[in-house]
């Protein structure tokens, strides 16, 4: 059985793991009884988590015929002759209207009837409430005839391990496509292979010169290790060595704790201007209207903030970012924190597409240990700075880093269980983030069962 991902958004995605039949159709009958039947409704029905008559009644509706879906035989029929691809459009328009979350997109959503005779979906995975534009004519019917309510969790885990299977059977067909790609390739192969050899030899020979390099400059103990991430998402590490004062302070902030570094910083500050009036070389940055250097000397944070903002301005590549923000004074968390308030500041509905567009960027600060529960502690200090909306949104901002894997299952739970054991635990915050961390921890079960 041929399978598709859900959404036409998604249909070039090759690890998507919603997936639905491909449509099957079949023209019945002849004259004014003619009728074309939908194969594989039923299939294609459970692949949506919706009954096979709202599909039905939908093609219906948008082409103006009769419909009907037999619950017995489970046969789909509409009248006329009608083309598959035709159809299939229509059961696009039909997935995004009554599927997708029109917050983060995910398939895996419930129809609930409001009192006041309003259609919303809930998703499972974000926790938000879409709702249903009810000028549509199959609004009437799913209102007159409602869903099956899901009594447990059962229900839940046997449509995700039939994805799942469903996903298997389509992740076979891929790789059968991909054995037949490499067989091409192959043939292909004894053509390029002269250059594969040329570009390795010519990368042999600059290993060899630089650890000729290495030889002759000799070992050094002092190493500032940089990441820099490109803009394509690949990861080149380049070893640097920084002997300015600024890397030794942030040498010294690294190997001691947040006090001590405080003192060893103070002092060194309080050597530097005896230095400058004995010796005749050194001058005092100058100073214009209480500004050092163009950047205001306020309280430590909205000087971390005003410095990034600066260096943002400049547009310089993404993958500098990370030796960038290792050169500030601070904590990693104060950086982060600045970082995050540098780049949304004044974000309000919306917040979770900033935070896709500029996705880049947190994912350049957050590639050492610990970076990710920085992360997760900015997101809470600049939700609660900033307007009602962003909060509602923080739910949509964490599954949008956790699908681009920035941010990882065990570091989210803990951090939610902190929050609502600490001092903050009445914050709307923790409310907003219960769904998306009650959807990861069901996924994680289910995976644990299996």
């Amino acid at each position: 059985m041929a399978l598709q991902n859900i959404g036409a958004g998604n249909k070039d995605d090759a690890f998507y793991r919603y997936k639905m039949p491909k449509m099957i159709t079949k023209i019945e009958g002849r004259g004014n009884g003619i009728k074309t039947n939908v194969v594989n409704m039923v299939d294609i029905a459970k692949a949506l988590g919706r009954p096979a008559c709202y599909t039905t009644k939908y093609f219906g509706c948008e082409l103006g015929a009769q419909s009907k879906f037999d619950e017995k035989t489970g046969t789909s029929h509409v009248n006329g002759a009608h083309d598959t691809s035709k159809l299939a459009g229509l059961l696009e328009n039909f997935i995004k209207k009554y599927v997708q979350c029109y917050g983060c997109g995910n398939p895996e959503t419930e129809i609930i009837i409001t009192k006041s005779q309003m259609i919303t979906l809930k998703c499972t995975a974000c926790g938000f409430l879409s709702d249903v534009d009810m000028r549509d004519k199959l609004t009437t019917f799913i209102v007159k005839n409602p869903p099956e309510q899901k009594k447990g969790s059962k229900d839940k885990k046997a449509m995700r391990r039939a994805e799942k299977e469903r996903l298997k059977e389509g992740e076979a067909a891929d790789e059968e496509q991909k054995k037949l790609k490499k067989e091409v390739a192959k043939k292909k192969g004894s053509s390029g292979g002269s250059k594969d050899a040329a570009s390795k030899a010519m990368t042999k020979k600059k290993a060899n010169a630089s650890d000729e390099d290495h030889s002759s400059v000799g070992s050094q103990a002092d190493e500032n290790e940089a990441l820099v991430v490109d803009d394509d998402g690949n990861d080149d590490i380049e070893w640097q060595t920084d002997t300015s004062v600024k890397a030794a302070q942030q040498r010294i902030q690294e190997q001691l704790s947040s006090i001590t570094a405080g003192m060893v910083m103070l002092s060194t500050n309080e050597e530097k201007p005896k230095s400058g009036k004995n010796s005749p070389g050194r001058e005092e940055k100058p100073k214009i209207n209480g500004h050092v250097n163009g950047v205001k000397s306020c309280n430590p944070h909205e000087k971390l903030v005003d410095e990034i903002k600066e260096y943002l301005k400049q547009g310089s590549p993404v993958g500098q970012l990370k030796s960038f923000l290792g050169s500030l004074s601070g904590t990693a968390q104060e950086i982060m924190d600045a970082l995050f308030e540098a780049l949304f500041y004044g974000v309000g509905k919306g917040f979770s597409k900033e935070v896709v567009k500029k996705k880049k960027f947190i994912l350049a600060a957050s590639q050492e240990e610990g970076s990710q529960s920085a992360l997760l502690h900015a997101i809470e200090a600049f939700c609660r700075k900033a307007s009602p909306e962003v909060a509602k949104e923080v739910g949509l901002v964490l599954k949008a880093l956790y699908d681009n894997d920035i941010l990882e299952e065990e570091f989210v739970v803990e951090w939610y269980e902190k929050g609502l054991n600490g001092g903050n635990r009445g914050s709307t915050i923790w409310k907003n983030v219960q769904p998306f961390v009650v959807w990861l921890q069901s996924a994680e079960s289910e995976s644990e069962e299996e």
